[in-house]
């Protein structure tokens, strides 16, 4: 029986994660490792300077006081032994779409199981003024692990999935969006007069593209977008051999 690891960033008492721990629980045997508390918007962080802890919340539950890249190195080394056949990172409460990819702590739950060379999948629903359906993001995560189980996944590849709310047309593949960002910091006054910031959610402009993850939720659709950890931006290789004193890497 594959054994498929759970995390998320919404902490492991999120409605989200045990509704996907459900829908999965007929391919496999589920196995929950997330942070013991909210940890949106983390990015990839991986905590070394101090200590974490592992606790047991029930039977197949598990909670970490750290990042979601900490509990899927957690689980691996110390709750599964090994490394599982499948890493599922959802339900997140809010989508992770174009940009949102490189803050989103689902997605980097994900992305740490592609760096291992594990078949992974990173999930997010529609934030709708605070009102979330998981059910529809939760089937569609079942369906994708099943397929993702059954025919694998090219390696150091992630899969990210993007559901609207309620109903929807199906699954489209997608590219990531690109928007115009913003980021909102506001200065307030604490009551002993000195200036305190937040950082809130940013002013964006999509940029229209018919096969952008946007779009396709926009539209109607499950989106569903391939990833990767390599990072190089390979069409401005030219633009940095051309620079002074940078020389093509010879390859042997």
């Amino acid at each position: 029986m594959p054994r498929i690891l759970v995390t998320n960033d919404d902490g492991v008492h999120s409605e989200g994660i045990h509704a996907l721990a459900q829908v999965l629980a007929p391919l496999g045997e589920v196995t929950i490792v997330a942070p013991i508390k909210e940890a949106s918007a983390i990015g990839h962080a991986l905590t070394l300077w101090h200590p974490l802890r592992l606790d047991r919340v029930r039977d197949g539950v598990f909670a970490v006081d750290g990042t979601p890249t900490d509990c899927v190195n957690v689980a691996i080394a110390h709750v599964l032994h090994g490394k599982p056949d499948l890493i599922v990172s959802g339900i997140n409460k809010g989508w992770n779409l174009g940009d949102d990819v490189t803050y989103s702590g689902t997605v980097a739950g994900a992305l740490e199981g592609a760096l291992l060379g594990i078949a992974s999948i990173a999930v997010s629903t529609q934030n709708r003024n605070k009102e979330f359906d998981f059910a529809p993001a939760a089937r569609a995560a079942a369906t994708m692990a099943e397929a993702v189980l059954e025919r694998g996944i090219p390696k150091f590849t992630l899969l990210n999935i993007n559901a609207p709310y309620g109903p929807n047309k199906g699954f489209k593949a997608t590219v990531q969006a690109r928007r115009n960002h913003i980021t909102v910091v506001s200065e307030r006054i604490d009551p002993r007069n000195r200036p305190y910031y937040w950082i809130e959610e940013g002013q964006d402009h999509w940029e229209p593209h018919d096969r952008s993850d946007y779009q396709a939720v926009r539209d109607g659709y499950v989106s569903v977008t391939p990833l990767h950890p390599d990072m190089t931006a390979h069409e401005a290789m030219e633009f940095v051999e051309g620079l002074p004193l940078v020389s093509p890497v010879e390859v042997r």
